[in-house]
């Protein structure tokens, strides 16, 4: 299968928002978003330079998407940081190699802009997602905290 990564366009938000909310793990969380509030969204990670959102398309349509944000800070030298966020496949075509590809891209991309390392979190009822994070190298080395606002 030939996978395209580009950036995502407006136009793409109902499809990425798709692939993001016919997650059970994303569909079991309240949500009061409406959808004014994803193109606000999508507006503003399009306009911050360390913010990509990635779309990847085969044969024209979009079969995956993730988000890339990358941080600077103080630790590891002042390295740069890459954040991998809302990594989706299409689920009809899951299995086929999608996800690894579109991770070792991330990692390139990544290492190709001098970043001291690439992060990811994921829901801990993701197992399925644990050992293929592992699978391409990825360790559980941090316990995640988060407060709901």
């Amino acid at each position: 299968m030939d996978l395209e990564f580009r950036t995502a366009r407006r136009a793409d938000v109902p499809v990425i928002v798709a692939m993001i909310t016919e997650d059970p793990v994303t569909a079991s969380r309240p949500s009061s978003a409406v959808e004014p509030d994803y193109y606000v969204a999508f507006e503003a990670v399009d306009a911050d330079p360390r913010n990509e959102l990635i779309v990847v398309e085969s044969d024209g349509e979009i079969v995956g998407t993730m988000q890339l944000t990358y941080i600077p800070g103080l630790s590891r030298r002042g390295g740069e940081r890459a954040q991998i966020e809302a990594v989706r496949v299409a689920v009809p075509l899951r299995g086929r190699g999608i996800g690894t590809a579109m991770l070792r891209w991330a990692v390139e991309r990544a290492r190709e802009r001098g970043c001291a390392l690439v992060q990811l979190t994921s829901d801990k009822a993701r197992t399925e997602a644990h050992r293929f994070y592992g699978a391409l190298g990825f360790t559980a080395s941090h316990e995640g905290f988060k407060l709901l606002l």
